[in-house]
Formats: structure tokens, sequence, C-alpha cells
């Protein structure tokens, strides 16, 4: 890893999230070299007690005066590198909410060679000093903000180091096939023919574990961002009653006026690991109201952003006009799922207006929003048109950045084909395996600048 220098500033900021009346504790991070000093000045200890390395003491924070106690608190040392950052470390435990957190660190910020942190320095010190892998830190931001189980399980398997110790081993490989042909280069003469064959196949074999880990970061993605969920429909069909089946809370008002909605409501659930945001639209259909107009111009936007469309008619009434008009304005490039609601009730449609005979070739699933018949059978379907019952098994999930580098190993690796292809010399074997090289060095942190790596954690929550 190319390390550079820490900034020799001690930092401090609020490792916790704050809010007014929650939270019954917070804690206040220091780190640097005058962590310690910075927190006995700040900080009244009763009797005699030694500052030693993971240790916990108890004391109050005093005002300036030294007679004023601000808060009652427990002082957590961990001098370096046996610390997060690899540095002293001092953690304050306080009282939750915001004065007396506030006020504490407006008091550890009045110290000399003291500044307030900077989003993600306390991560980027530990990927400085060594504590953490870079992939290993962006697992813990992902573990902050995972939604679900599974985002949380993929995030604890980044920390352990698995996204690490995957790539390295194809890098070793790639290093490998890289070592065999500079030798031939360097000393033709002294070793024994390469066999083109057995590099070719091998950097094929390698393509091939690539590849797996580029399409599990895509199945990644959904556990992580989750899926958005478009209802849409006549007005009254009960997309609004659905949408409260399946989060199994009165988001939306439900009654028997028909163009209830006028606005986008959404509601969140996880569904077998992956977060779900259902957007309940308002009915489609032909209105001289500019609300309702707005509304389903919302709609319109709402359907070209969705990852599924559910589709949902009246099946006690049967598959209308009105409902085919619809399935025609259905964007084509987005999977749809057509839903039969109130499957409960008499049926008391025409043959001609027949749904199993209509929409034959169709997915349709029959429900009830009122009685929950069929529902489960309803989020089948669901994952299975988004394709995002694939997680079973999945281990690892590379994120967006280290996407974009596997993404540019792949292109490097495909290039090397074009010159096998063409007879070319040795040399041009290794210039793109060289690329690929620095590309999965870029992706586990063994080749970053400084710039990068301030990009990089500029993006995590201050006091992470």
């Amino acid at each position: 890893m190319n390390l550079f220098s820490p900034t020799e500033d001690t930092i401090a900021a609020i490792a916790t999230a704050v809010s007014p009346g929650q939270g019954s504790i917070a804690a206040i991070r220091i780190s640097g070299s005058s962590a310690i000093d910075i927190a006995k000045n700040i900080v009244h200890v009763p009797g005699m007690h030694n500052w030693s390395s993971h240790k916990v003491l108890y004391g109050h924070v005093t005002e300036a005066n030294k007679n004023i106690y601000i808060d009652e608190v427990l002082i957590l040392i961990m001098e370096g590198p046996r610390s997060f950052t690899g540095e002293d470390i001092v953690e304050i435990h306080c009282h939750g909410g915001i004065i007396a957190v506030q006020k504490i660190l407006e008091r550890i910020l009045d110290s000399p060679r003291v500044r307030r942190a900077e989003p993600g320095e306390f991560s980027q010190r530990a990927v400085l000093n060594g504590r953490l892998s870079l992939t290993q830190a962006e697992s813990i931001s992902e573990l902050i903000s995972a939604r679900s189980r599974k985002a949380a399980e993929l995030a604890i398997n980044g920390i352990e180091g698995n996204i690490q110790t995957t790539i390295d081993s194809i890098k070793k490989r790639l290093l490998e096939q890289l070592t065999e042909i500079e030798a031939r280069i360097d000393f033709e003469e002294d070793l024994p023919a390469l066999d083109e064959k057995n590099v070719q196949n091998e950097i094929s074999a390698i393509k091939k574990d690539l590849n797996e880990i580029i399409n599990n970061a895509k199945r990644g993605s959904w556990v992580r961002s989750g899926l958005k969920v478009t209802l849409i429909g006549q007005p009254n069909v009960g997309k609004s009653s659905l949408m409260n089946r399946l989060s199994k809370k009165e988001k939306a008002i439900v009654t028997d006026l028909p163009g209830t909605t006028r606005d986008l409501l959404e509601s969140e659930i996880v569904l077998e690991g992956i977060p779900v945001t259902f957007i309940d639209t308002a009915g489609m259909r032909e209105t001289e109201n500019i609300i309702e107009q707005i509304g389903i111009s919302r709609t319109q936007e709402a359907l070209n952003q969705a990852d599924l469309i559910i589709l949902i008619f009246d099946y006690s009434n049967g598959w209308t006009s009105e409902d085919e008009s619809i399935l025609k304005q259905m964007p084509t490039n987005i999977p749809l799922l057509i839903v039969g609601n109130k499957s409960d009730l008499k049926c008391n449609y025409p043959s001609n207006k027949d749904p199993k005979k209509i929409l034959e070739k169709e997915n349709v699933v029959l429900i009830s929003a009122r009685t929950g018949q069929g529902e489960e059978n309803l989020i089948i379907h669901l994952l299975k048109l988004c394709g995002s019952c694939q997680i079973h098994g999945l281990d690892i999930a590379l994120n967006e950045r280290q996407l974009d580098l596997a993404n540019s190993t792949m292109e490097s690796l495909e290039n090397i084909d074009k010159v096998f292809d063409a007879n070319l010399p040795w040399d041009f074997w290794t210039i793109d395996l060289r690329q690929a090289i620095n590309y999965l060095s870029e992706l586990t942190g063994d080749d970053l600048t400084e710039s990068l790596l301030d990009r990089i954690f500029s993006k995590f929550c201050i006091g992470k």
C-alpha cells in the first residue's frame, strides 16, 4: 500500500447519532497524539487513577473554570497502535440528546492542537496506519447504512476480509502469469518455451471467476439499495389496499371513492432480505381535475424509474378495455406483473372479459388485499421477475467503486484475447496483464493516491 503520512492533528467528532429526546447514550471520539491529554484536561476523575490503555474511567466533564459539571461520563482509553485508527484514542460516553453532547465536543475543540474530524477521517487514518484494508473500511460504512439483515451480513463478510481475500487470490493468479511471461522475455534462451494455450486457458478461468464476482455485485446492489415497485391500475381497484396489506401499515387512505390517491405514496418492507419500496400511484384515467392530472404525471415518472411494475385490476369485474389501455401504456423495458385483486368477491363479468383467457401469456397473480389470500404467491412472483431471488448463497458483493474497477479489469483481460488472436509478441500480453493487476490493486487499496482516498472517505459519515 502507498502509505501517506496522516496529519499530525488530533481530531474529534461525535461518533453516534444525535437527536433530541433520542438515545440514552452518546459517544465523542478523539484520535491523535493529544487525545489523552485533552481528555485529562476536560474530565474530572475522582480519586487517584492511572490513565492506562484499554481501561474505563468514571468522571465528569467540566466547564473551563473546572467548577461546573457539564455531564457525568465514562472515558475509554485506547493507546495506539491497539486502537481503531492505530493512534491514541479516547472515547467519552455521555448522556444522549443534543445539549450535553455538543457542549462536550465544544470543550474538546477549545483545546489546542485539535480540530473537528472530516467525514470518514477516523476510518481513513485506520487505513493509512494499516489497521484496516480499504475494503474493510468501506464495509464498515455499508454495515452502518444496511437496510436489511442480508445487507448487514454482506457488510460483515467484507469487514472480516472476504472481499480482500477473494480479490487478492485473483490478483495472485494474474501475477503468476505475468511473471512467467516476463521471465520468457528476459531469459528466453535459458527457459523452456511457454505454452501459450495454457496461459490463455488460465486467463479464461480467471475471467470466469471475475465475471461471477461482477454478477454477484449486481445482485448485491439489490440488497443494499433495494427495489422500487410501482403499483398502477384504474382508480379503486385496490392499489392502496394492496400496499397496506404488503407493508402491514395503513399508509394509504382506502375508500370506495375513485381517484382517492392524488400523490405518490411510498412504503418500504424487506422481502427475503431485500428492501422493497412500494410506490402507490394515482389511478390512470382521463380527467379534467388539475390535481389528478399532476398525480398522473408523477405516475408516469414513477413507472419509468421502477424495477418492477405491478398492474392491478379488479378480478371480480374481469379484464376491461380500460385495463387493456393501461397495459399498452406500460414501459416495455421494465418487468411487469399483472395482479387480479378482489379475488374473494363473486365474479360478475361476461366471458369476453375473462382474465384467464385474455391474459394467458402474461404473468398473472390473483390476490385478495382484504383477506390476504394469494399474498405469498405474489411475493414469490415479484422477486422472481426482478431476479432478486438469486441472493441466496451470496457471500460477498462489491460496492459501486469496486465494481467499476472489476469491470475495468475484465476489459483488460478481454483485450488479451485480441492480442492472442493477432499472434502478437509476449510484450503485448504484459501490457494488459499489468493494467488488470493495477485495477485490482486500486480496488483493494494497494495502489492508491491521496486524492482518491479523500474522495472515498468524504462519503462516510462524520465520526466514522
